[in-house]
């Protein structure tokens, strides 16, 4: 089970935690997640219940993620990127009946000028969530302040009914999708337990290993990798709360960190940072995902900073890790080999398993693989059909079994190890009212992977620029949505039958 994961190579003295300079034993992390399995128990809390969890790294974050599945609630981690319109259609469309709100995220909240952020704010603040607004009406609101860890440190005597059935959800993932709102993808507590234990007999991990955790909590990637990974074996996580190039770089030296996983964008910025030649020499494994990773970076990481690279490929359907690159391999480019106890194979439109070198979509299949997207039974059964996960993504095999992917369905665009898909700012764009057609692409960036560009027709007689549309959108869409360039065009390049001709955008 999640709740317990930590317990399976417990060892009471041992640091589980480090976070600013204070150093949290596994006995003082196990205390912990008892006192608020504990609270959320008495506030009414019940298995299938549904939580938003918005924190930055912190412990806090963690012992809200155990607690809350611990009883057999449902976890449902938010974006610290997205606006409150994107919040409120997951309170919605989860069905929340209680939200978690690290002070930082108030904070950050707060200096918004949108009147609907404002009135969320009042909310947050005075607690009177049922007296005040329809949308979160129902929906108790808790701040990880110090009056709430007052209230935590206050209890002594634990009671609480511990979730014992694997089956049962533990986690909710908003993943968007080509219909512009957002799936929420349904993960057992089996689901994430198997994906960890494919992992350890995947790769070395040791109980004296030292992970330093700068991606971000809420992202499946960084809590399956920097958390539960690290938790399982009995190691130690050093916590940053967010990227900051020179925090990174002191840490992986002066903390003697030997695992450290982050995205692509984040290894090109310290390639930049770091200018002089630096040991790390703890540093033994260093595992890139989220996005591809481009060959060239790859190799200026290994032989410039003398990092022991791997790349690992997956999704949030399936927990998420897929693949990993064997770490000596000579397969620059891969995304490896599946895990252990993930199957892959490489299928034509029909269904049918393609030879080597055939591209093809990727399928997956596994006990990592999710239950299903909440309340989307018809999308499911597109998305898993005989048990294979049917990943969108085009990639193909070569003669060793390694895979590469070729190209990514459904105009997905990866913006820093984040996904963003082009119809969610459509929709947006289309509520503007100057606006008669547009398109949204992604373009290659050497920095974040790519950046969002939208094509744009307006309507007869009226006029706009990139900083009104840009205005417009900044109250709708989070800060890594938002389109780098806008292009305003007389027309769209369309086929026969109308549909619009993406390729030709990109090619332009």
């Amino acid at each position: 089970m999640i709740g317990t994961i930590y317990k399976n190579n417990f060892n009471p003295k041992k640091i589980a935690l480090k976070y600013k300079g204070e150093n949290i034993t596994y006995s003082e992390l196990d205390q912990k997640i008892e006192q608020y399995a504990t609270y959320f128990s008495k506030l009414g809390l019940k298995k299938g219940d549904k939580v938003l969890l918005s924190s930055i790294n912190c412990p806090d974050f963690i012992y809200s993620y155990f607690g809350i599945t611990k009883i057999g609630a449902i976890v449902v981690p938010v974006n610290l990127l997205l606006t409150v319109d994107e919040i409120s259609y997951i309170i919605k469309n989860s069905d929340a009946k209680a939200m978690i709100f690290h002070p930082v995220v108030v904070s950050k909240l707060k200096s918004s000028r949108s009147s609907i952020q404002q009135t969320l704010i009042s909310l947050i603040e005075t607690r009177f969530a049922r007296k005040l607004i329809k949308i979160i009406k129902d929906v108790d609101i808790l701040i990880l302040d110090d009056k709430f860890k007052k209230e935590i440190n206050s209890i002594k005597n634990v009671n609480f009914v511990e979730e014992t059935n694997e089956s049962t959800i533990s986690t909710f993932l908003y993943t968007s999708g080509t219909t512009g709102k957002p799936k929420a993808a349904m993960l057992t507590h089996k689901n994430l337990t198997s994906n960890i234990i494919q992992i350890v007999n995947s790769i070395e991990i040791f109980s004296d290993d030292n992970f330093l955790c700068v991606l971000p909590m809420f992202h499946v990637f960084g809590f399956t990798t920097c958390v539960l990974l690290p938790l399982y074996q009995g190691a130690a996580i050093t916590i940053l709360e967010s990227f900051q190039p020179k925090e990174l770089v002191d840490s992986l030296s002066k903390e003697e960190v030997s695992i450290f996983c982050g995205v692509p964008s984040m290894f090109i910025v310290l390639l930049n940072a770091i200018k002089d030649k630096m040991e790390f020499t703890k540093l033994r494994l260093a595992i890139s995902g989220g996005a591809s990773m481009p060959v060239e970076i790859f190799n200026r990481v290994k032989t410039e900073l003398d990092f022991p690279m791997i790349e690992g490929y997956g999704l949030s359907e399936a927990s998420p890790v897929v693949t990993f690159t064997p770490q000596h391999s000579d397969k620059v480019g891969s995304i490896g080999l599946p895990i252990y106890g993930v199957e892959c194979k490489v299928v034509d439109e029909s269904g049918n398993e393609l030879p080597v070198n055939k591209p093809g979509e990727l399928l997956v299949k596994g006990d990592n693989v999710m239950l299903g997207y909440y309340k989307q039974e018809d999308k499911t059964n597109e998305t898993i059909k005989g048990g294979w996960l049917y990943t969108g993504d085009i990639a193909q095999k070569d003669e060793e079994g390694y895979y590469y992917i070729v190209e990514r369905k459904k105009d997905l665009i990866i913006v820093s190890g984040l996904n963003v898909y082009p119809r969610e700012i459509e929709e947006v764009i289309y509520t503007y009212p100057k606006v008669k057609e547009c398109a949204v692409v992604g373009i290659m960036d050497p920095l974040r992977g790519e950046y969002v560009k939208a094509f744009i027709v307006l309507k007869d007689d009226e006029v706009c620029n990139s900083r009104e549309l840009l205005r417009y959108l900044k109250e709708h869409l989070a800060a890594y949505k938002i389109p780098r360039e806008i292009a305003f065009i007389n027309e769209l390049p369309k086929n026969a039958t109308g549909k619009i001709l993406k390729r030709v955008l990109r090619e332009q």
